[in-house]
């Protein structure tokens, strides 16, 4: 027979991975400047949450203990690697200095995934190409769900995520968040992502449950961000269309857990 408290523990494990896999990962690739080292370094800190939690139980702040986990992952990363060139000589050292502690610090992370949403949405990808990036790597939305989003198959998602990271690479598209007046030509690809993200959450293409809170309300937080930041027509008024179909949330589903219709 399995362990019942074994199996707790893993359903808690992926409970915090769908929450927050999200914003570590915010943090890390603005730290790190690179997607594939802060993927690697995110997976080798859950690897070892897996470990230590199983044990000493989840910490009050998991987000925070990952972080710090990965940041220090990253850096035996870089210390191990037997030719260090000066610019990763240069953020080994961020990372282990005091700088990169207070940006790590969960009090500034609500505003992370925002930022990174923002240089990936870069001008130089083509449209369709960043939002499938940004959805996959900044807001955690698996390939067959993006697949959906667009009408088209995984595969083609994948390769499209593949060519867009593949270009930032080789072209060397910096991660920096943009200048403000550089805010406004991006914010098209910034509205598709978190309309896409929220209706993923809304009507969920798959999973056992028809919604998904946590996305939906994770869109509208970004959109009221985005409200402030940006109080443009396009933006209220993707938050207010957001706002209007949230308002029936606890309606749409009856006791039999099957969708209650508007007409209905």
């Amino acid at each position: 027979m399995s362990d019942p408290s074994a199996a707790d523990f893993h359903a808690r494990l992926e409970a915090v991975y769908r929450e927050e896999s999200g914003r570590v990962l915010s943090v890390l690739i603005r730290l790190l400047g690179s997607f594939d080292v802060a993927e690697d370094a995110m997976h080798d800190a859950f690897n070892a949450a897996a470990q230590r939690w199983s044990a000493e139980g989840i910490p009050a702040n998991p987000r925070a203990w990952l972080i710090s986990t990965a940041r220090f992952k990253a850096i035996d990363a870089f210390r191990r690697r037997a030719r260090l060139d000066a610019s990763q000589l240069q953020v080994a050292e961020m990372l282990h200095g005091a700088e990169a502690t207070a940006a790590a610090d969960a009090d500034e992370l609500p505003d992370d995934r925002l930022r990174l949403i923002f240089t990936c949405c870069h001008p130089a990808l083509a449209l369709e190409a960043r939002t499938a990036l940004t959805l996959r790597e900044v807001c955690g939305l698996t390939t067959e769900e993006i697949a959906r989003a667009f009408l088209t198959s995984p595969t083609t998602i994948a390769q499209r995520i593949v060519r867009a990271k593949a270009r930032i690479r080789d072209e060397r598209i910096p991660y920096q968040v943009p200048a403000a007046a550089e805010l406004p030509e991006r914010l098209g690809a910034v509205l598709a992502v978190v309309y896409l993200l929220f209706n993923e959450g809304y009507a969920a293409s798959a999973g056992p449950t028809l919604m998904r809170a946590e996305l939906t309300a994770e869109a509208i937080r970004l959109g009221r961000v985005l409200v402030e930041l940006l109080p443009e027509p396009e933006v209220t008024g993707l938050l207010a269309l957001m706002l209007l179909q949230e308002s029936r949330q606890a309606a749409r589903v009856g006791a039999d857990g099957e969708m209650v219709l508007l007409a209905d």
